[in-house]
């Protein structure tokens, strides 16, 4: 998670607070899991944030600092719904201990998590490429994942033949750290910081 917000300090000033807000709330999505004892009580969690969302859209935003940002982030990128929906849906897999039953289910898995969460970051940078988001975003997170390396190199491969938006590039910053994930997959803050800067300087992930 941190990465996002290293790689968002390259993005314009005025676009920090939203992406922040896009990051702040992807964070506490996934922290539902390690707070949780039930997979029941999880899911309360979760449905307590589709009402939020839902909410926000209706104008009407929780006393929550986390629910404000998001609002923020959506009023600035005219975020649609359905991706944030879908995001908090794909995660209810985290609160059970079941394996990915295949590499296509773990795509999918990661096309409405990761990948989303680089489309809806481009579309606060006020750019769009959907297609590249998707690649991007499965790269980086199996390299996270440290598996299926070949699939991971492949899809980065695919990205990197799409034109990216210059504005939209904060975005796809973390995907600039997937080789070094699988190279390294505990790779020191200083590492990622390093490669961050080199990729933001190159406007090449």
């Amino acid at each position: 998670a941190k990465d996002r917000f290293l790689a968002s300090l390259y993005a314009p000033e005025d676009k920090h607070v939203a992406l922040f807000g896009l990051y702040a709330f992807n964070i506490e999505i996934i922290r539902v899991r390690s707070l949780v004892s039930e997979p029941h009580i999880g899911l309360i969690r979760y449905q307590w944030w589709r009402d939020t969302i839902a909410a926000i859209y209706g104008s009407k935003t929780a006393d929550h600092p986390v629910a404000q940002g998001l609002a923020r982030a959506i009023e600035t990128g005219n975020l649609p719904q359905a991706p944030l929906q879908n995001l908090i849906t794909a995660r209810e897999f985290d609160l059970y201990d079941d394996p990915m039953p295949d590499i296509q289910t773990l795509e999918g898995y990661l096309g409405e998590t990761s990948s989303a969460l680089i489309q809806m970051a481009s579309l606060i940078l006020g750019e769009h490429n959907a297609e590249a988001a998707g690649l991007a975003g499965v790269a980086y997170g199996l390299a996270r994942m440290n598996v299926h390396e070949a699939q991971a190199r492949k899809r980065l491969g695919q990205a990197r033949a799409h034109k990216i938006p210059k504005a939209a590039f904060p975005a796809f910053l973390p995907a600039s750290l997937t080789e070094l994930y699988l190279d390294h997959p505990q790779p020191s803050q200083f590492r990622r910081q390093v490669r961050l800067w080199w990729a933001a300087r190159q406007e090449r992930f």
